[in-house]
C-alpha cells in the first residue's frame, strides 16, 4: 500500500501517501516560480508541513541558496519530515520544528516567502492563522496558499456522470452539509479555496492573485504508470475500509452539526459507500476510468513594502 500512515492518528494521516507526490506538473510549479519571482526568495516558511511534500515541491523551483522551514503542531510530522530530509541529504536545506499556525514561533518580518498547502482548509479561524502568516513574512515578501473547493470533487468524477441523478444530489448534499458542520464545530472549512481573495485584501496584502492549479490524476486502464498505480490503490483502500472524505465517525459528527438529521445520515452514508464500492469494483475488473480533476487554488499576496506597526 502506497499510505505509511493510513489509519495513524496524527492529522491528515490518509492523505500523507503517494498521491500527494502527484498533486503537481513540474512544468507547473516552474511557471508558479516565475509568476511569484521566487529566484529572489532566500527564506522559505512552510506552514502545516506535514511531512515536508510542499516544501519540496517548491524546493525544485527556489535558488540553491534558499532554505526552506517547516513548522507543524504535531511532533510526529516534524519527526518523519526531518527524517526525510536527512535521508535525501537535505537536512541542512530542509528544516524542520514544532509550532502552531495561529501562532508562529518566529520573529516578525522573517521570510521572504510564507506558503501552506491544504492548511487553511483545517483552521477554526483562517484569518488568525493567515495574520500570523503575514506577521512573519518581510515587508514586500509574499504569501502564497494552495487551498481547495472540495465540494466540487463530488461532480469532478467520471462515476457521477452516470450516476442516478438522486444519488449524485444526494452526495453533494451530504458533503455540503459535513463542510458547514466541520466550520461550525471549528474544524476548518473544506472550499476554504473560494474564500481566501477577500481574506487576503482584508488583511490589506496586495498585488492579490489567483491561479488554478493544472494537474489532473488521469485513471485509465491498465493503470500502468506508479501514478495512477497509487490513485486505484488508494480509492480500493478506501472502499475496503468504508472510509469516504473522512471516518464514519468525523462525517456523522460533522453532518449533524451541519444541521443533518441523524436518522437521514444512514442512507446518505450508504449512498457513499456504495459509490465508494462501485468504483473499487470496476478498478478489480479494469473498467474504471477518471479525467481525475480537481479545483486547488494558488492564492497569493505580497505585505505592503512599508511595514507600519502591525501586519
Amino acid at each position: 500500500m502506497g499510505n505509511e500512515f493510513v489509519e495513524h492518528p496524527s492529522h491528515s494521516a490518509e492523505y500523507f501517501g503517494d498521491t500527494r507526490d502527484n498533486w503537481w506538473n513540474p512544468d507547473y510549479v516552474a511557471l508558479l516560480a516565475r509568476r511569484w519571482r521566487l529566484d529572489q526568495v532566500r527564506e522559505v516558511l512552510d506552514v502545516g508541513c506535514g511531512v515536508g511534500h510542499w516544501g519540496r515541491v517548491l524546493g525544485g523551483v527556489l535558488p540553491g541558496e534558499a532554505r526552506i522551514t517547516g513548522v507543524d503542531r504535531d511532533p510526529f510530522w516534524v519527526a518523519k519530515a526531518a527524517e526525510r530530509a536527512a535521508a535525501r541529504g537535505e537536512a541542512e536545506r530542509f528544516r524542520y520544528q514544532v509550532g502552531v499556525a495561529e501562532q508562529l514561533p518566529f520573529e516578525r518580518d522573517r521570510f521572504d516567502l510564507v506558503t501552506c498547502q491544504t492548511v487553511l482548509i483545517h483552521a477554526a479561524d483562517p484569518g488568525v492563522m493567515l495574520a500570523d502568516m503575514i506577521r512573519v513574512v518581510k515587508p514586500g515578501g509574499l504569501v502564497a496558499v494552495a487551498e481547495p473547493n472540495n465540494v466540487a470533487d463530488t461532480l469532478l468524477n467520471a462515476a457521477m456522470v452516470h450516476a442516478p441523478v438522486d444519488q449524485v444530489l444526494a452526495l453533494v448534499h451530504m458533503q455540503l452539509l459535513c463542510e458547514r458542520g466541520k466550520a461550525a464545530l471549528g474544524e476548518g472549512h473544506n472550499s476554504i479555496g473560494e474564500l481566501l481573495p477577500a481574506l487576503f485584501a482584508e488583511r490589506g496584502l496586495t498585488d492579490i492573485q489567483v491561479h488554478l492549479n493544472d494537474k489532473a490524476s488521469l485513471v485509465l486502464p491498465p493503470y500502468t504508470s506508479a501514478e495512477q498505480r497509487a490513485t486505484v490503490e488508494e480509492i480500493s483502500d478506501f472502499a475496503r475500509r468504508e472510509f469516504w472524505i473522512w471516518s464514519r465517525a468525523d462525517t456523522l459528527r460533522y453532518f449533524i452539526a451541519g444541521g443533518g438529521e441523524e436518522r437521514s445520515f444512514e442512507g446518505a452514508w450508504a449512498a457513499a459507500m456504495a459509490a465508494s464500492r462501485r468504483r473499487a469494483e470496476a478498478i478489480a475488473e479494469g473498467t474504471y476510468s477518471s479525467a481525475g480533476g480537481a479545483i486547488t487554488y494558488l492564492v497569493s499576496g505580497r505585505k505592503a513594502a512599508a511595514s507600519s506597526g502591525g501586519a
